[in-house]
């Protein structure tokens, strides 16, 4: 298949891609700076994209947007954050569906952040949005998929979970103070992650591709989300370190500002119903094991 992404350097489209091409798939990539001979490339925010339509796209997955955890949540950063995921897919979903030749598919991000604050309460592709600004970003993303979808394109919104991987993210961010035996619970440790291994990811995705029965949501995420206390605990063991230096919520309140209480402090419990209702044979289920084989 040719299939054609955004944010293919991103962490998880760099591991994504290197297992489309072990498939045998031909990979083209949307990127930012246009060089001769590039059929693809795109200035989001500023509106412009080149798109050949001589070449043939059988699938697009849209990975882009700015990352949600590299600094403090000023109001300029939070709208960077919301502008970087919705203009790009509403001018890519735009672009797509106005091509005579459209691609089977448009698989295009999301996050399990449109559930909001679950508590203990396990939440599934039929629970409701939730409320808070990673919501309402959940929500406005995949809304500007809609164009795509409603040109008959079969169109997939992945809601994200937390990705484990060595290479990025909330495990390689974790692993110097782990290491250094300075990790600990964070707030009461009771609130939820939802985690996904860096290979169910791409499994998942090449799932999606091959299923043209599934469209809309789907929760990108492991069938066992795991409380703070236990993914602390289940570290701090693979690596034969204490785990005795808590963070508690008013200290992350301080340090993190709003982005504490989305990202560290909230509680987001939720399961991959759509894709085991589906069949999908997932890779890692045991967050101990699943560690352990990443690092």
């Amino acid at each position: 298949m040719n299939i054609l992404i955004t944010g293919s350097s991103g962490l998880v489209g760099t591991h994504l891609v290197n297992v489309l091409e072990a498939k045998g798939h031909n990979i083209f990539r949307m990127l930012r700076s246009a060089s001769d001979g590039q059929p693809f490339s795109w200035l989001p925010d500023k509106g412009v994209i080149k798109y050949d339509d001589s070449v043939h796209i059988d699938a697009v997955i849209n990975l882009a947007g700015e990352s949600i955890a590299d600094g403090r949540w000023s109001e300029d950063r939070k709208r960077r954050i919301l502008d970087s995921r919705v203009s790009g897919t509403r001018l890519l979903a735009e672009t797509l569906a106005k091509q005579k030749d459209k691609p089977k598919v448009f698989i295009s991000g999301s996050a399990i952040g449109f559930y909001g604050e679950t508590g203990t309460r396990i939440a599934d592709e039929n629970s409701k949005q939730g409320t808070g600004y990673l919501a309402e970003v959940a929500e406005l993303w995949e809304q500007a998929a809609r164009p795509a979808a409603d040109a008959g394109i079969r169109t997939v919104n992945i809601r994200t979970g937390v990705v484990l991987s060595p290479n990025g993210g909330m495990l390689q961010k974790l692993l110097l103070p782990f290491k250094m035996g300075v990790g600990g619970i964070v707030g009461s440790g009771q609130q939820y992650i939802s985690w996904v291994s860096i290979n169910d990811m791409a499994g998942m995705i090449q799932f999606l591709i091959e299923n043209d029965t599934i469209s809309g949501a789907v929760n990108l995420v492991s069938k066992q989300p795991v409380t703070n206390y236990t993914f602390t605990k289940t570290l701090g063991s693979v690596l034969n370190r204490p785990t005795i230096f808590p963070l508690p919520a008013c200290v992350a309140r301080v340090v993190f500002g709003e982005m504490a209480d989305a990202l560290l402090l909230s509680s987001t419990r939720v399961l991959p119903k759509r894709l085991t209702e589906a069949g999908y044979d997932f890779i890692d289920t045991d967050l101990e094991k699943t560690i352990r084989s990443l690092l």
